[in-house]
């Protein structure tokens, strides 16, 4: 007879897909915490939800691609159980909110960028039978859904993000997330510490501060709050978080006092993640950056004259409308001079409704696609140089799983963020290590991808 509830309750069950960036992913589990506060169980098995629902990104063609497509199975699923019903939530859905119900009929109901809360009133209104398909999101704006508390999907004893704005009035050429989360809203210091302490109550060792532009967190609030306070408070409040690490620093807003509390405070990682973009002031201009070159070069070496062993991570784009082989050339030359730690490369992506969308001068796919290969080939032997600075050095490394053989642990130091950069596979001296730990570990190894290293028993040294 114990089964009969379950059962009833496994018939409003949903199904949850999160697509995109880390901060689409806190997205979903506000939606995932709000749907099981309302007595929706989550099932990791499409093919039993009664709810499917996918959190889409639409930040580059790309994503749209693995958007559409992700659509296209869960209506697969949905065709294999009457009562199913699919709703798409996101960027997609606020980008392309007037044709969505055209091009995807077994869509039952969409929500925007503003509107994640809503989610369990949807739900509700689907079940009762009502017809949703003549709704449109609104304004990106609503961030209160943010206070939501959540359940991370990371196992406990390893990382959470913690999301501490949305939107951004930055209004780069090239980028979409003005029009699809709307300007920068960031959340009130309290919010935050309040939420960095539920996560560090599960148990979670490392929290990874996410907005799209970290480095302006405040300027719209009231006392203009600070990213270096905001990692001051943070630190002196929340007991158990044994590192902080922020993602996504602009160059012009990186302040000496964040370089100053990076630089004293030990629970703050090592690490700036800054994406450039570019590095000839002709295009910097034409993407609407604020930086120069000069600027961005100046942060870096007073980054590294502050922070020893601060390692630097960047993003950097060809075949921007117009960049000539002369402004390659500058990017090139400047990522050999700088040589950061970590960089990734991608090819332009002309998106609707920015203006880079309609520049002249596109570049030919195939220069640009080579330009990208240019500068990785010249990255690859600069990374492995970084990382082979650092064999005998030894480290504290969280330890979050075991490679696929099951025979070394895998791990991320100050130096990784997740996902993005190099793994630190380890070889476990003891019998005591286990996945949630922080290990001290010595570096023994490294490629440009990838390190190896021992355990050390911190007694014997």
């Amino acid at each position: 007879m114990t089964a009969l509830p379950s059962l009833k309750r496994m018939e409003h069950s949903f199904y949850l897909l999160s697509l995109g960036c880390p901060k689409n992913e806190v997205d979903s589990e506000c939606m995932s915490a709000l749907l099981k506060d309302a007595g929706h169980p989550f099932t990791p098995d499409a093919d039993k939800a009664r709810y499917l629902i996918v959190n889409t990104c639409a930040f580059i063609e790309s994503a749209v691609e693995e958007a559409i497509a992700s659509i296209l199975d869960l209506a697969d699923f949905k065709a294999r159980r009457e009562d199913a019903r699919l709703i798409v939530t996101g960027c997609l859905s606020q980008r392309y909110k007037d044709k969505i119900f055209d091009e995807f009929p077994e869509v039952d109901a969409i929500l925007g960028t503003g509107e994640y809360q809503a989610i369990t009133e949807v739900v509700s209104r689907l079940a009762r039978g009502e017809d949703l398909r003549g709704h449109k999101p609104g304004a990106a704006g609503n961030i209160a859904y943010l206070d939501q508390p959540r359940t991370p999907s990371s196992p406990p004893g390893t990382y959470a993000y913690l999301k501490i704005a949305e939107g951004c009035s930055n209004a780069c050429a090239y980028c979409a997330i003005p029009r699809l989360r709307g300007p920068l809203r960031s959340r009130e210091p309290d919010a935050i510490i309040r939420e960095a302490r539920q996560l560090a109550g599960q148990g979670f060792k490392e929290l990874i501060l996410v907005a799209q532009d970290t480095t302006r967190y405040g300027q719209d609030l009231d006392g203009q709050p600070s990213l270096a306070l905001l990692l001051r408070r943070l630190t002196d409040e929340v007991p158990g978080i044994e590192l902080f690490r922020s993602l996504y620093f602009y160059a012009d807003a990186i302040t000496d006092e964040l370089i100053g509390e990076m630089a004293e405070n030990p629970k703050i990682a090592r690490y700036v993640d800054l994406p450039i973009q570019h590095a000839s002031d002709r295009v910097l201009a034409r993407m609407r950056r604020h930086e120069t070159s000069a600027v961005i070069e100046e942060r870096i070496e007073k980054i590294r004259e502050k922070i020893p062993g601060v390692i630097i991570r960047t993003t950097v784009m060809t075949g921007f409308p117009g960049e000539s082989e002369e402004d390659f050339q500058e990017l090139l030359a400047f990522i050999k001079r700088v040589r950061f730690d970590r960089l990734g490369c991608f090819v332009f992506s002309p998106e609707e409704g920015t203006p880079a969308f309609g520049m002249p001068d596109r570049i030919p796919e195939k220069t640009a696609s080579k330009r990208r290969d240019l500068i990785m080939q010249a990255q690859q032997s600069i990374a492995r140089e970084s990382n082979r600075r650092r064999i005998g050095e030894v480290t504290s490394v969280l330890i979050e799983g075991t490679e696929e053989r099951g025979i070394l642990f895998q791990g991320r130091s100050y130096g990784e963020a997740p996902e993005i950069d190099p793994a630190i596979f380890i070889a476990a001296t003891s019998p005591d290590v286990r996945i949630g730990d922080r290990q001290q570990v010595r570096i023994i190894d490294a490629g440009p991808y990838e390190m190896t290293g021992v355990t050390v028993d911190e007694h014997c040294e």
